[in-house]
């Protein structure tokens, strides 16, 4: 390892993915590089991916804010007057920035602390595990690898009927970045993207229209979570219009006219900004030369096994680009494990606990089965919910929307599926999450004791429910 460009372990992607990655290799005493092409606004190189940079982070601190606007106009049902209230956006735009600079800066620390090589530009895995590097400037340089883990990301998926300007059509990166509050805006997919960056808008006083192409709403959600949590973005002023499929879209003026599809025909609406959030696809675009040996399946995914290994023997990939939920955490995991396994190690991902979550208010989240899956499988099962309305705590902090419902074997027990629509259910939801790790089963939750009062009653009386035990709500009649 005397060749200053021969590494055990070259990264390929500094998101959640790739930055666990390097840094657990390098714990591992592995001599680990990282390369990323990311640049922030000011073209300075930007560790963190597309979740710290133009993602994850920015959308959340976005969401937290307006959610704090939104509420104030419900201060005087909890005997507070607020008055002369008004909304800084540029103030409001200036805190997102500066905390994507904190946490970025962060991942920078933690490379220095932990001794990973950073090398800011773009690479391209060749034969043999080598590994070009071309930086900002143009320059080369060759790496010699003994492994190579990809991490490239992903990238907002386009459309074929409308084209992404920047200016009055945009995707989720450039619906970041409104310096006005549009007066009417038209989101184009209902998926979490669309709902998260539309209650953005709509809470800054925006008229939002989503048009989902989709008759259903999130169909791959337990079907009563999907209609309690339509039922209440619908009350909170987005206009979700099902069954819309977008057919064109043309600025003019400073305005985009949109021309959508749906059971009645042609329908055209007008209005100030269009966001295009219809998912992400993985970003290969010159990652993989002709001869690296690295397969994409019919997705433009890299194809892996359960172990994230490639087709080569000493190349990974994980993160976005490989099959799965394309979400952080996901990634990070993979990221470890790779590491780990590097290292000689035999951890393992379980993808069956992988939750999820859509941050609207109240939050929808969720791991393992549906109910509709299941039954559709013919698989017996056993369910049991618990509303917040009926929830102390969320009763007196004037957040009572949705609720938790659990899904277990009828046999068994064991929990299969939990699904959370209300609020701190990003939360909640961890508490599934290591139950579900544990194998445990709805008496177990029953059994274990909850604090009182808290949200996480909810979950308790949930898995109560299931075997007819609820305390704080009426039991449904066993047929």
């Amino acid at each position: 390892m005397s060749d200053p460009f021969s590494y055990e372990v070259v990264v390929i992607g500094a998101g959640p993915a790739g930055y666990t990655a390097a840094i657990r290799a390098t714990q591992l005493g592995l001599k680990t590089a990282c390369i990323d092409r990311t640049v922030n606004y000011g073209g300075e190189p930007s560790l963190g991916g597309t979740c710290l940079n133009c993602g994850c982070i920015p959308s959340k601190a976005l969401l937290d804010a307006s959610q704090k606007y939104a509420e104030l106009e419900g201060l005087a049902a909890l005997g507070i007057e607020a008055k002369e209230i008004g909304l800084d956006l540029s103030k409001m735009m200036a805190r997102k920035d500066a905390v994507v600079r904190q946490l970025t800066g962060g991942i920078s620390s933690l490379f220095d602390s932990n001794g990973v090589d950073f090398y800011p530009g773009s690479g391209r895995l060749l034969s043999e595990r080598r590994v070009a590097w071309e930086d900002h400037e143009g320059s080369t340089k060759e790496f010699n690898a003994e492994h190579v883990v990809l991490a490239p990301g992903s990238v907002p998926m386009d459309i074929d009927a409308v084209a992404v300007s920047n200016e009055g059509i945009v995707d989720s990166t450039g619906a970041l970045g409104f310096d006005v509050v549009p007066n009417r805006l038209g989101v184009i997919g209902a998926g979490a993207i669309g709902l998260e960056l539309g209650s953005v808008w709509a809470r800054l006083g925006s008229q939002v229209i989503v048009l989902e192409a989709l008759d259903s709403f999130l169909p791959t959600l337990d079907k009563r979570i999907a209609g309690q949590a339509i039922r209440v973005l619908r009350k909170q002023g987005l206009d979700i219009r099902l069954g819309a499929r977008v057919v064109s879209a043309a600025e003019k003026k400073g305005v985009v006219d949109v021309v959508y599809q749906d059971d009645d025909g042609d329908q055209e609406i007008s209005i100030d900004k269009l966001i295009v959030a219809v998912g992400r696809r993985p970003y290969t675009e010159n990652l993989l030369a002709e001869d690296s040996g690295v397969d994409l399946d019919e997705r433009g995914f890299i194809s892996v096994n359960d172990l994230c290994e490639t087709g080569v023997q000493g190349v990974f990939a994980v993160g976005d680009v490989v099959r799965g939920p394309m979400l952080a955490h996901k990634g990070a995991e993979e990221g470890a494990m790779v590491a780990d396994r590097i290292a000689g190690f035999k951890p393992s991902v379980n993808y069956a606990t992988v939750p999820n979550v859509i941050y609207t208010h109240p939050e929808v989240a969720w791991v393992g089965r549906t109910e509709q899956e299941l039954t559709a499988e013919g698989h017996a099962i056993a369910t049991g919910s618990f509303s917040f309305g009926a929830s102390g705590r969320a009763i007196a902090a004037n957040d009572g929307e949705g609720m938790v419902k659990i899904i277990a074997d009828a046999e068994s027990d064991q929990i299969l599926g939990v699904h959370v629509f209300g609020p701190q259910a990003s939360e909640l939801i961890a508490q599934a999450v290591i139950a579900m790790e544990f194998s445990a089963s709805a008496e177990d939750l029953g059994l274990t004791m909850f604090a009182h009062p808290t949200l996480s009653e909810a979950v308790h009386e949930a898995a109560l429910a299931i075997g007819g035990r609820a305390i704080h709500t009426v039991n449904r009649k066993k047929k």
